[in-house]
């Protein structure tokens, strides 16, 4: 058996997050005996595409699908020389998630049952509030009272960002702090402790204002802080982790378990939550978890991207010993993966359920390929 050609299928479009709107590229493994495999990664398509025809291809042509292991070291050693940790990790990543689902396939199974068999029967999940109802800035009330009603008792939101992009990350004024809080202070009006509230700062602040930032949150009993300060200086993040009561979770940004193990021994993270389409795919993120469980550290994967992640995370949340609680947002598996994929794999009553189908479980929907916004591409054949 042998990959024969690899197919890359980029959205123009996918999703508007909070720095702007984002490109997906899904990736397809062909091989010599007509099964393939679905990938997928984010946000910047066209650059992960280029590092998949230009570095990674030579690599994965004319080997076996299933050497995982062997070919993940092989792509890893291809782009190392120059620097891996961006583009090249993300294709990385898809490559990855495309040969898991390959194997699933070609062995009947689901992919939770490759990685060890299901560690739970319902997942967990929180909602990250890029919400298609409510603004939590405005209505995070409404928005929490929503979401418990729905089965759903964590939320994640980021009112501190809109400061932080003014004034640069440099400073927070006491009046700009209260403004800031009030979004958090209404959810604990209007529900109490029934819903935990998770902080998300996408790494604007320095270090003193992150620290004002985190005293003033500590009253209001705050499930995690998330990415206060850039990705680029652990040493600071634990100064912050042992100046505040609040744990910090550690990070999204991070690729390969070689940056997460820094992070881990250094104690500056509680919780770790590695992107599947980042971090190396659904290979690296296990043995992320692995590293975070020798630590007694538990996962909460970030999944904030395309249909593809989602379901790789579900798999993934599956058969994690160590997993806390998986993120998720509904305006996505609601409202924009309908149509792209064959199955959105909506929470129920606040869980997800991992598919019984083999691979992943999901396949891109057959009108995608004929969609104006999207490009294809064929490498190999």
């Amino acid at each position: 058996m042998k990959i024969t050609k690899i197919e890359t299928i980029r959205l123009a479009r996918g999703i508007k997050v909070h720095a702007g709107q984002i490109s997906w590229l899904w990736v397809r493994i062909h091989t010599d005996e007509g099964a393939t495999g679905l990938g997928e990664t984010y946000p910047a398509a066209e650059l992960a595409e280029s590092a998949i025809r230009n570095l990674l291809a030579p690599v994965l042509l004319g080997c076996d699908p299933r050497q995982i292991d062997r070919l993940w070291s092989d792509m890893m050693l291809a782009v190392s020389y120059h620097g891996w940790a961006g583009a090249e990790m993300r294709a990385i990543s898809a490559i990855d998630i495309a040969l898991w689902d390959h194997l699933g396939k070609l062995t009947h199974q689901p992919i939770y049952q490759l990685l060890g068999g299901k560690s739970r029967d319902r997942i967990r999940t929180y909602n990250t509030c890029y919400d298609h109802i409510h603004d939590f800035n405005q209505d995070a009330d409404k928005l929490a009272q929503d979401l418990l009603a729905s089965g759903i008792e964590a939320m994640k939101i980021w009112p501190f960002d809109a400061v932080a992009l003014q004034n640069q990350g440099q400073y927070i004024s006491p009046a700009e702090l209260e403004a800031c809080l009030t979004p958090v202070c209404k959810i604990r009006d209007a529900v109490g402790d029934r819903m935990e509230i998770a902080m998300e700062f996408h790494g604007y602040w320095n270090l003193p204002s992150a620290l004002r930032i985190a005293r003033a949150l500590e009253p209001y009993r705050i499930l995690w802080l998330e990415e206060m300060l850039p990705q680029d200086n652990l040493a600071a993040y634990r100064q912050l982790a042992d100046e505040t009561r609040i744990p910090l979770i550690l990070s999204e940004r991070f690729m390969t378990r070689y940056q997460f193990r820094e992070a881990i021994e250094l104690g500056a993270a509680k919780f770790v939550n590695p992107d599947i389409c980042w971090c190396g795919g659904i290979s690296e993120a296990k043995r992320i978890a692995s590293l975070a469980e020798t630590h007694y550290l538990p996962v909460a994967p970030h999944n904030c991207g395309g249909p593809i992640l989602h379901a790789a995370s579900i798999h993934l949340a599956a058969n994690l010993t160590n997993l806390f609680i998986l993120e998720s947002v509904r305006a996505h598996y609601l409202r924009d993966y309908r149509g792209l994929i064959s199955n959105p794999l909506p929470a129920e009553n606040g869980f997800f359920r991992a598919p019984e189908d083999a691979g992943l479980g999901v396949e891109l929907d057959p009108n995608v390929f004929s969609r104006p916004d999207v490009t294809i591409q064929t490498i190999g054949e």
